[in-house]
């Protein structure tokens, strides 16, 4: 099982930095793939960035490439979403998933577990 919680969400002006955490309280967390998606208002959930088990293979949606940085730390349950200069687009909830199947991890439907999500808010 997977209990995941994100925090560290808020509003932060153009240009910006945040950075999201997800934790497992339940204690699987080293045996999934995660991912972060988001969601702005009236869209549907994108992709953002996933990372396997390993921490060894990550991947990211071309509109966050080289601002956003996907990071995992197995100890501590945790999967990191450190967000550099931020966008007005960026804005929207954003949901950290757990995927058993390692695999695909662009892809919503490969996942078994979310969290609650946490708003990202960016000003113009």
């Amino acid at each position: 099982q997977v209990q995941l919680v994100e925090f560290g969400g808020g509003l932060v002006q153009t240009g910006g930095s945040l950075r999201l955490s997800c934790v497992d309280s339940a204690g699987s967390f080293s045996r999934y793939g995660m991912g972060w998606f988001r969601q702005a208002p009236g869209k549907v959930r994108e992709f953002v960035a996933a990372i396997d088990w390993s921490g060894h293979v990550r991947s990211y949606a071309d509109s966050v490439k080289d601002r956003f940085t996907i990071s995992r730390d197995n100890a501590k349950n945790t999967v990191f979403l450190q967000m550099n200069s931020l966008k007005p687009e960026d804005t929207g909830i954003y949901f950290c998933g757990a995927s058993s199947g390692n695999f695909y991890l662009d892809r919503q439907d490969n996942y078994d577990y979310w969290g609650q999500g946490t708003q990202v808010t960016v000003s113009s």
